[in-house]
């Protein structure tokens, strides 16, 4: 993979939130790849329970700025970026503080869903995609962790489809287990509609709850990873008759062959 360009967005990632599935592999991915000569970005959202200063955050001035409409409201964007100690690999951080300053990920003390999660999964996406603009950077892979990431694939596919800068860019998702309760808010599919996504190509967000906001992301992705061993029965279906590639789950000790290997299937 030495040269190749790819762009990790995920939800989570560690150092900066606490080890889980998804956050684990948001770093063991990227550190593989660039330990074989690859260029990597990875960008995950700002939560206010990320320590700056332990972390080392600064903002971006140059790339930050910007403001970007999020179901018809200007919502200012700020970029932040760190760098993993001892591995020379640099994080953005997309930020705004009406999203991202309150001192969770994605619920309350009480443990219910923040009502604006939908808004904060589109901000996110736009934000990702604005920032990678603004660098220049052109990806040859974008792949995709947990479902905060999950608009991603929907905006590139619709919202950012006339991008020259992305036109060769393969999009892969990972797909895990690791879910929220509930639903987002029922008028996601509106939101989404607002920056002309047609309807029918996100039918699943009538009720988004985590199943249809993933499988959603996957009917616009070109390829997928099964993520988790314990993946629902519903979901392994659901990807295994979309008619794309998928790696099937690949146990940690085995993985970097196989990624490695469906990276270069999925390039070609």
């Amino acid at each position: 993979m030495e040269d190749k360009r790819i762009l990790y967005v995920s939800s989570e990632v560690v150092p900066y939130l606490a080890e889980n599935e998804v956050s684990l592999m948001s770093y063991d991915v990227p550190k593989m790849i660039n330990d074989q000569g690859g260029q990597i970005r990875i960008f995950m959202p700002r939560y206010g329970n990320i320590n700056e200063r332990r972390h080392q955050l600064h903002e971006v001035i140059r790339l930050s700025g910007m403001n970007l409409v999020v179901n018809d409201l200007d919502m200012p964007l700020i970029i932040k970026v760190a760098s993993i100690p001892k591995e020379r690999i640099q994080v953005y951080f997309i930020d705004n503080d009406e999203y991202f300053k309150r001192k969770a990920t994605f619920t309350d003390e009480e443990g219910v869903l923040y009502p604006d999660n939908d808004e904060r999964a589109i901000f996110f996406a736009k934000g990702v995609v604005e920032t990678v603009k603004k660098l220049n950077w052109v990806p040859d892979i974008i792949h995709v962790h947990g479902w905060m990431a999950a608009m991603l694939p929907i905006y590139m596919k619709h919202y950012y489809k006339d991008e020259a800068l992305f036109a060769h860019t393969k999009i892969i998702t990972s797909v895990y287990s690791q879910s929220f309760e509930g639903a987002l808010d029922i008028e996601m599919i509106n939101k989404v509609k607002f920056d002309n996504v047609p309807l029918d190509a996100i039918a699943h967000l009538e009720l988004p709850n985590y199943e249809n906001v993933i499988k959603a992301s996957i009917l616009h992705s070109d390829a997928l990873i099964v993520a988790s061993d314990n993946l629902s029965s519903s979901l392994t279906e659901f990807i295994e008759s979309s008619g794309k590639p998928f790696l099937p789950f690949t146990p940690k000790d085995k993985f970097v062959e196989a990624y490695t290997n469906f990276y270069k299937t999925t390039l070609l």
